[in-house]
């Protein structure tokens, strides 16, 4: 301020924006452009010129295109004035400074810029790790499901619906079938009053649409009032429904409550996309909801529900307490293992979602299945945008000690694990897994190896548990051509787990892993000196060349 205070008359603005005065020399703007640039604060810089008397905008843009050529930050210009302007505006362009009509656009731009930055700065950042456990066999979950309850009905009922998303570890409440009013007076009596009543028709997509849904029934004469009332509601608004009967569930205390619609769909273009939102009844009224691709991480999943307008409302509000957030975030991850394992699903909803303080829980449920998709033996995940966490590569193997090691993909949150394997090594084991001296404390550089694609790189982590604690003890890395002609790998293993196989371990299971992927051949290129590798290469039977320069190269044609 006190420079701009030295340069400028008295009588400029003192403020963002800084206006110059319309007399002021070219040179002057120039100075006060590098005055601004010199703050650490600021990263951009628009310069406005409109047409005075006093203005030269040729003089100006050379002055800006000579300080552009010198500077990192970003300078954008605004000259207003449409034909005055133009070979200004022209000289400004063929020297790459970005110019714009009105200082709206230029602004427009810079913030889409932003706006991306802000976004691979949040793509990038660690996942918190949310452990979530998942103890059934997803194979025989799904043999269950495609092949006996999925060809029933293209909408299955809500007890099926449940069923399935109860497999997958997400709290839900249990309605039962009551084919007429006694039987449904009978369950309300054993579940205890309140309860819900609801309509069981596959006919019916939105049960709230016919009326099809009853609240808070608290008596014997109410429940029967209700069931009829629920039949006569469905013969009056959808009269060719056929109804399989009423269900009831015990009524859910929605007392420090919040309602959420969570749930995917298959898009044409896109393939399944992931949704959370204001649930409950008013849910396509507000339309306050957030999409994003399956799988999900804790980041995104994070980011899906902290940019709702109802966020506030989890947190806790007026004296409201906060909600079971860490919950919901686990709740959208393993309903995006459900979108994944399942293309046969065409749409899923549940809605409302109950989010209480302690705890998340389903009050209902739908699913549409896709005729087009059933069938079919194997997922090839076409449905995705992106590929999942490939939880089929997790396996256990021994080491030469005989102490039991994790081998699995890696996976973003694995960041801080990995960044303390690679503190544990010594200097000649960076050098011969990099091949340069190597500075791998950023997180930048860590995202690089963590973000994997799984469909052309293949990082395969040796895990192990000392003392309570996870430790990462070795990498083997995989990174393919897009043809599969051939890909290069590297392997890694700590200093200290040296010498116990697990670079035999680590290389023979990612050969394995080449080879099912259909990779032709398998490269790598280490030093004369590195003689373990060198022994291990040769003890999986690789081609060794070495060359002048004390490298040697490495290969291995895979059989099919």
């Amino acid at each position: 301020m006190q420079k701009l205070d030295k340069l400028l008359p008295p009588y400029w603005s003192h403020n963002n924006p800084v206006d110059v005065l319309g007399d002021t020399p070219p040179t002057h703007i120039g100075k006060a452009v590098e005055i601004v640039l010199e703050d650490e604060q600021i990263n951009a810089v628009l310069v406005i010129i409109t047409p005075q008397a006093m203005t030269r905008p040729e003089a100006t843009a050379r002055i800006l295109i000579n300080i552009a050529s010198k500077t990192a930050k970003l300078i954008m210009t605004s000259w207003m004035g449409g034909l005055s302007m133009h070979k200004s505006n022209i000289m400004l362009s063929e020297a790459q400074l970005p110019t714009y009509a009105t200082p709206e656009q230029a602004i427009q731009a810079y913030m889409t810029l932003v706006h991306y930055s802000r976004n691979l700065d949040m793509l990038f950042e660690t996942p918190k790790e949310i452990p979530v456990s998942f103890s059934y066999d997803r194979d025989n979950l799904r043999k269950k499901y495609v092949k006996n309850i999925f060809p029933k009905n293209q909408i299955l009922s809500e007890n099926d619906s449940k069923m399935l998303i109860t497999d997958y570890g997400i709290p839900v409440t249990h309605p039962q079938l009551a084919k007429n009013e006694e039987e449904a007076v009978n369950i309300a009596r054993e579940k205890t009053y309140p309860v819900v009543l609801k309509i069981q028709s596959s006919d019916i997509t939105h049960k709230s649409d016919v009326g099809g849904v009853f609240l808070n029934i608290a008596s014997d004469d109410m429940l029967r009032i209700g069931y009829r009332q629920l039949i006569e509601n469905i013969h009056r608004y959808q009269p060719s429904a056929r109804i399989d009967g009423v269900t009831v569930q015990k009524m859910a205390d929605t007392q420090n409550a919040v309602e959420l619609i969570v749930g995917f769909k298959k898009e044409e273009l896109f393939g399944t996309v992931m949704l959370v939102g204001m649930g409950g009844i008013t849910a396509e009224l507000f339309k306050d909801q957030r999409l994003e691709f399956p799988p999900l991480n804790e980041r995104l999943a994070r980011q899906m529900i902290e940019s709702l307008k109802i966020y506030p409302l989890l947190q806790g509000y007026r004296g409201s307490p906060p909600k079971n957030i860490d919950k919901l975030v686990e709740v959208l991850i393993r309903l995006s293992y459900l979108a994944a394992d399942y293309p046969e699903i065409d749409e899923l909803d549940i809605n409302p979602l109950l989010v209480t303080p302690k705890d998340v829980i389903a009050l209902d449920a739908r699913i549409v299945i896709d005729p087009d998709e059933l069938g079919k033996e194997t997922i090839d995940y076409s449905h995705l945008l992106m590929r999942p966490y490939p939880e089929r590569l997790v396996k256990t193997a021994k080491l030469r000690d005989g102490k039991e090691v994790i081998l699995r993909p890696i996976k973003p949150e694995d960041e801080p694990l990995w960044l303390e394997m690679l503190g544990t090594c010594s200097k000649d084991s960076i050098y011969h897994r990099f091949r340069y001296d190597f500075h791998y404390k950023s997180h930048e550089i860590a995202t690089e190896f963590c973000y994997i694609d799984y469909d052309r790189e293949m990082a395969i982590v040796a895990e192990v548990e000392e003392n309570g604690k996870r430790l990462m003890i070795g990498e083997g890395r995989l990174f393919a051509d897009p043809d599969l002609e051939m890909a290069e790998y590297a392997v890694l293993v700590a200093d200290r787990w040296q010498k116990k196989d697990l670079g035999f371990l680590l290389t023979e299971y990612c050969l394995q892993i080449a080879r099912i992927a259909g990779v032709k051949r398998v490269a790598a290129e280490t030093t004369t000196d590195n003689k373990a590798m060198l022994n291990l290469f040769k003890k999986l039977e690789f081609t060794l060349i070495f060359n002048e320069d004390t490298t040697v190269t490495i290969s291995k044609v895979l059989k099919h």
